[in-house]
């Protein structure tokens, strides 16, 4: 810019606002891995686990209301271990498809597990998310949550 006259063009918010994420552990695996991402002092993101009777436990194990926790949420995060226990990413897939609310999976432990073991999770994760990552370590989902201004 060049002159006063070109500077009010610009533009004068931020290019992108901290979305509202919600992080669910689908099963103990993930479980022990969200419970430790928590502790990072987000801002912008709550942490669950997902049950069996379509509902979530925050962090203190209060139940949630899988609907109302997706209604108020940007992006959900799903996150589990490799093994194929990752029954509730259907339910909360679901809930999310329905309220056009953008999911991402993350798989953890995938590095040390079976072939097998992660083929199992994937087909789990596939049909619910529009992106699924294979966590090398469990750093890369605090440096994803950190990008994302969380």
């Amino acid at each position: 810019m060049t002159s006063a006259a070109e500077a009010r063009f610009r533009v004068q918010a931020p290019n992108s606002l901290p979305r509202t994420i919600k992080v669910i552990a689908l099963d103990a695996a993930a479980e022990e891995v969200v419970k430790t991402l928590a502790t990072g002092g987000w801002r912008h993101a709550t942490f669950f686990t997902a049950s069996s009777d379509d509902a979530l436990h925050d962090l203190a194990g209060a139940t949630r209301s899988l609907r109302g926790e997706v209604e108020t949420a940007d992006l959900v995060v799903l996150v589990a271990g490799a093994g194929g226990h990752a029954y509730a990413a259907s339910t909360v897939g679901q809930a999310c498809s329905d309220r056009r609310v953008t999911t991402t999976a993350l798989l953890v432990g995938g590095a040390s597990a079976t072939a097998r073991d992660v083929s199992k999770t994937l087909a789990q994760l596939r049909p619910w998310s529009l992106m699924v990552v294979i966590a090398e370590n469990d750093d890369y989902i605090g440096d994803m949550m950190t990008a994302l201004r969380a």
